[in-house]
């Protein structure tokens, strides 16, 4: 679900975010799908739930956030997942149900770890 630029210039920042209830690992330049946050395309968008934070010297775990610590990125589109089909069906009276869901999404680019 991300994509990530290589870097070879011996940082290996990241760290670990919480949002829309799920934990993302997050290095800069990464591309993400996340669940819909309230913000317009194009604008920058600040996580402050860091859950971790590394890089080649040192690591630092939140209890349960890391204080002080922010991952910034670029919100790059809102959109909607594909299609997922839901379908129910009784064998004995045949009966049968089917529909659709479109889950909401916002892809961000992350900046600044």
């Amino acid at each position: 679900m991300s994509t990530r630029k290589e870097h070879n210039n011996g940082m290996n920042k990241f760290a670990v975010i919480e949002t829309g209830g799920k934990q993302y690992r997050f290095a800069s330049g990464d591309k993400v799908k996340v669940e819909k946050l309230d913000a317009e395309a194009g604008s920058v968008f600040s996580f402050d739930k860091v859950l971790l934070t590394a890089n080649d010297e040192e690591i630092q775990i939140g209890t349960p956030y890391v204080s002080g610590a922010k991952v910034e990125g670029k919100i790059l589109r809102q959109a909607r997942d594909k299609k997922k089909i839901v379908f129910k069906y009784h064998s004995k009276t045949r009966q049968h149900k089917k529909k659709g869901h479109r889950q909401p999404f916002t892809e961000v680019e992350i900046e600044k770890v």
